[in-house]
């Protein structure tokens, strides 16, 4: 958001935001076509046993455990799909905001918007991204019931590491 208000106090730099919102357009493109060709892989290679199980739980049955991690693989695949697609979306109606001239007066009324749907795009991208990390322990799930708890402890060391700010140096 700030970066939004610092590029709208500045004349001549509307080609920068837009570049830097079709980067992190690009970016979020990228995992959510990502996302979708593994949600339909997972689909494709679980989907036969899912369907036999179907009738077992809808008559009132327990799932198996493949079952239910080879379920929460696709949903996970889905949403991360979702949560890119989302954040596509936004990333281009803030670029069309950003593209205004800086001193135009609809511009300066949409601002805020642009503010709002780069926090939101921002958002939504790191969600994404968080949910095609979580495929990893759902894969090794299925793989080996065995091999999720050392692959989700892995993934959330590696997600601390990962979401740490940068830290600020002063340049002198």
């Amino acid at each position: 958001m700030h970066w939004v208000a610092a590029l709208s106090s500045q004349p001549g730099f509307e080609i920068v935001a837009v570049q830097a919102l079709r980067n992190s357009l690009m970016s979020a493109t990228i995992s959510g076509s990502t996302a979708a060709l593994a949600a339909m892989g997972a689909v494709t290679l679980a989907g036969s046993s899912l369907m036999a199980d179907l009738p077992r739980i809808n008559a009132g049955g327990s799932a198996s455990l493949h079952t239910l991690l080879q379920a929460l693989l696709v949903l996970a695949l889905f949403a991360s799909y979702v949560c890119s697609a989302m954040a596509m979306r936004y990333y281009g109606h803030a670029s069309f905001i950003m593209s205004m001239p800086v001193a135009s007066p609809d511009r300066q009324s949409l601002n805020p918007m642009a503010a709002n749907y780069v926090n939101r795009a921002g958002l939504l991208y790191s969600w994404g991204l968080r949910l095609f990390l979580m495929a990893a322990p759902l894969v090794a799930g299925v793989v080996h019931p065995v091999a999720m708890p050392p692959v989700t402890l892995l993934l959330l060391v590696a997600l601390h590491f990962f979401d740490q700010p940068a830290a600020c140096v002063e340049v002198n």
